[in-house]
């Protein structure tokens, strides 16, 4: 079968080249391999800023349809010491310029707005090749293939798409994410929920840091930081809840019970998310009629800006395809170039992933925001 734009990845960036594609009368074929929609959980909170995220969403035409999924009050921060103290608040006023949504939500609000049919599901690359003369196949591991003239990786950090226009790898950034949920908050976790606030919680040492937000439905959703090595953490038998928050939760020794409760008392077995990132400034010689856009271009530590990115890459690669109608190399030499500038000087993620080793870690961390 032969599909005129292919994209490999039902992820923000995907499904967002594919509404603006569709917007511009440009037909697409998205694969996914998760097998549904509900596959897995589509993780936290995402603030959508208005100078990269919003242009994509204007973009797609759903601007009205976003503003709806936007949860009020969430771009809130308070900020407090290894005790409880708070050393820097910020209310939301509506004015911040990053509204919050959920990303699960704003993935579906994306998938609703194609045509039914637009995605298919349960389609894992096993293999693509170049067929020569800038067309591609991509083989699946259900025994069927497809040819196509556009190739694009959305397909994340571990792309199958990658290897055909660049040999990097993901290496570990050294940070890893433990994640856990804290549910109905206000009623069952008060303490956990008062310190919180109605946004974002952030506190440092020179353990590791503790942060939660505030999601729909009371839900506090926690991201302890550590800097260890993956030998570190594969120390810690994640199959056994209780051990292992145990083991999380000594890091954080003499901390105030109600931060560290964050993890103790959590809902949910604690998640082990390790950090990985691209070169910084990763690039590749053009390369007749495949690209890559989201992670799979340029993966990087958590700043803020990874989905906002992967968005506007969705966005401007539509864009670029519609201004180009004919020229496919021309688009992709377009759109190429002004994605590497944007991520030609990214940040290293630092200021999300603190780990300051000064004398007073929690004010450096005001210091670094403000």
């Amino acid at each position: 079968m032969s599909t005129p734009v292919t994209i490999i990845g039902a992820g923000l960036a995907g499904l967002t080249l594919a509404r603006v594609l569709h917007r511009q009368g440009i037909p697409a074929a998205v694969y996914e391999a998760e097998p549904s929609v509900a596959a897995r959980a589509q993780g936290g909170m995402l603030d959508i800023h208005d100078y990269n995220g919003q242009l994509a969403v204007e973009a797609a035409g759903l601007m009205a349809e976003f503003r709806e999924l936007v949860l009020e009050g969430r771009q809130a921060m308070r900020i407090v010491d290894q005790h409880g103290k708070v050393l820097f608040e910020k209310a939301d006023d509506g004015t911040g310029g990053r509204p919050e949504v959920q990303r699960g939500e704003l993935r579906q609000l994306l998938l609703d707005s194609l045509p039914p049919g637009t995605v298919h599901w349960g389609r894992k690359v096993s293999d693509v090749r170049s067929l020569g003369e800038g067309r591609h196949e991509v083989a699946f591991t259900d025994g069927t293939t497809i040819s196509t003239g556009l190739l694009v990786g959305a397909d994340g950090a571990w792309s199958r798409v990658r290897p055909l226009v660049s040999d990097a790898v993901p290496e570990y950034t050294g940070d890893s994410f433990v994640e856990t949920w804290l549910y109905d908050a206000d009623a069952r976790h008060p303490a956990a929920a008062k310190a919180v606030g109605g946004g974002t919680l952030s506190t440092t040492g020179k353990a590791g840091s503790i942060n939660a937000h505030r999601e729909r439905d009371a839900t506090l959703h926690t991201y302890v930081i550590l800097t260890r090595s993956q030998e570190w953490f594969a120390g810690i038998d994640f199959t056994d809840p209780a051990a292992a928050t145990a083991r999380i939760a000594a890091e954080f020794d003499g901390w105030d019970p109600v931060l560290t409760s964050l993890i103790t008392d959590a809902d949910t077995p604690p998640i082990l998310r390790p950090l990985f990132g691209l070169p910084a400034g990763h690039r590749w010689d053009p390369r007749p009629g495949v690209t890559l856009i989201g992670d799979a271009a340029h993966l990087a530590p958590p700043d803020g800006e990874g989905a906002n990115n992967a968005m506007l890459d969705g966005a401007e690669l539509a864009q670029a395809i519609a201004a180009h109608p004919g020229d496919v190399d021309a688009a992709l030499r377009e759109f190429e170039q002004a994605m590497f500038r944007r991520n030609a000087t990214p940040t290293d993620g630092r200021e999300f992933l603190v780990q300051l080793f000064g004398d007073n870690p929690p004010q450096e961390l005001v210091d670094l925001f403000f």
